[in-house]
């Protein structure tokens, strides 16, 4: 049988009733100001008020770079390693398959084809599969969702979308709904060991794991409930 299941690191993100990842400032359950970016990141429910334990945290600090769990100054997207992503997302078949076409889009919980409200969202994609910030990956260079993306990966093989959402107001850049979705790695493998620069691998595989960084910013005062995460692929 054909699954999809998150981790936030090594942890399962299912231990908490409607669990997903909160994005918060300085502690759990502190917001965060207005036009920031979060400090930090939970496994918490649908609410935003249970704590399941924090999760790797990656914060935009310019189109390039990002602040990464154990490393200071900012460092470029490139070098982030997969163990330190934000969110792991795991496809699992009983035989061995080959991903195509996999996307990820962030929405409002209730169509796909609409942006989260309230909350401006960045998604990079990590290919690095080494522990080490010294070594630069194949991932994303620029984060989806910034201003200056020209809507194709690092590689300029995968085209994803471009253009905001057009139920967004005009100059309004972030991952969401039917306007800017993230492509994801064909055929990564288990733990996204054979992505290789993301296009080339056509590996049939058990398991296939992607590795993304996600930060995220209100543009508007209270808790943004309206904020899911979905991932569509085609295995064969």
């Amino acid at each position: 049988m054909a699954s999809i299941s998150f981790f936030a690191g090594s942890t399962a993100i299912n231990n908490l009733s409607g669990s997903g990842l909160g994005f918060f400032g300085g502690s759990f359950g502190q917001s965060v100001q207005l036009n920031s970016w979060q400090d930090t990141t939970f496994i918490t429910d649908g609410n935003g008020t249970s704590n399941g334990g924090a999760g790797n945290n990656v914060k935009y600090y310019s189109d390039t770079k990002g602040y990464a769990a154990g490393v200071v100054p900012p460092t470029g997207l490139l070098y982030i390693p997969n163990e330190k992503a934000t969110l792991n997302i795991r496809f699992s078949n009983d035989s061995a398959v080959r991903t195509q076409n996999c996307k990820m889009r962030i929405f409002d919980r209730t169509n796909k084809d609409h942006p989260a409200s309230g909350v401006i969202t960045r998604v990079a994609e990590l290919l690095h599969t080494s522990s080490s910030y010294d070594v630069e990956g194949s991932g994303d260079s620029t984060w989806w969702g910034s201003t200056s993306h020209t809507g194709s990966d690092s590689q300029g093989t995968f085209i994803g979308a471009a253009n905001p959402s057009s139920r967004l107001p005009d100059g309004t850049n972030t991952v969401g709904g039917s306007g800017i979705y993230v492509p994801l790695a064909q055929s990564p493998g288990p733990s996204g060991a054979y992505a290789g620069n993301g296009s080339a691998n056509t590996g049939q595989y058990h398991q296939h794991d992607w590795y993304v960084a996600v930060t995220a910013s209100p543009d508007s005062i209270g808790s943004k409930t309206q904020y899911g995460l979905y991932v569509e692929l085609e295995y064969l």
